[in-house]
């Protein structure tokens, strides 16, 4: 396949849904059912301007939950179906779903299979380069869309441009935390601003 259009990888959770917090303990955690799903502000209206622009779209997202024993992949599966099948009936369309079940350390109730080292593990730029292979994306006009310095690492890693949801009214969320020396090309409050930026942000020079 030869890289022929602009795309963009979104990651899933903070960037395109909303994470889930237990109203009784305060804890977060990723959706894993589609009744879960919760659009984050601007998204729909983001991704048809970057539609509108010419752009692609798949989905690049660690899942460590079955590796941890939380959730079964299964359950990921049918939330990804629910979400792209959401997306569609927004009237975007989603190549691919590049998904990483691993983790480093797992848990005892997790599957042992996913535990351990991996080279799709964000970061590392293993499923972005799956995503941009089976979305025939051409690297040096696509960018990588995330809420954390993992996925801009993951960019960097993958030699693609990195844009940044960064809420600051969401301090348990907060990119900042880590302090990774990798800066996003581009940074907003929300991703339908996130998507003006990119649009403006200059072509890169071949």
């Amino acid at each position: 396949m030869s890289a022929t259009r602009p795309g963009i990888i979104l990651d899933r959770d903070g960037t395109l849904i909303d994470v889930i917090r237990d109203e009784e303990t305060g804890v977060l955690s990723v959706a894993w059912s589609p009744s879960q799903l919760r659009f984050l502000p601007g998204v729909l209206e983001g991704l048809a301007l970057l539609r509108d622009a010419g752009f692609g779209f798949a989905i690049a997202t660690n899942q460590p939950g079955p590796a941890k024993g939380q959730f079964s992949a299964e359950a990921v599966q049918r939330t990804h179906h629910a979400l792209v099948a959401a997306l569609a009936e927004a009237g975007i369309a989603i190549s691919s779903v590049e998904v990483c079940f691993h983790h480093p350390q797992g848990s005892p109730h997790g599957n042992s299979e996913l535990i351990g080292d991996c080279d799709c593990r964000k970061p590392k730029p293993g499923l972005l380069r799956r995503a941009l292979a089976n979305g025939e994306f051409d690297p040096s006009q696509s960018w990588v869309i995330g809420d954390s310095p993992t996925d801009v690492e993951a960019a960097h890693n993958a030699r693609l441009r990195s844009a940044l949801v960064f809420a600051q009214n969401r301090c348990e969320l907060c990119p900042l935390r880590s302090g990774s020396p990798i800066l996003p090309d581009v940074v907003a409050p929300r991703f339908d601003e996130v998507a003006r930026r990119i649009l403006a942000a200059p072509a890169l020079v071949s």
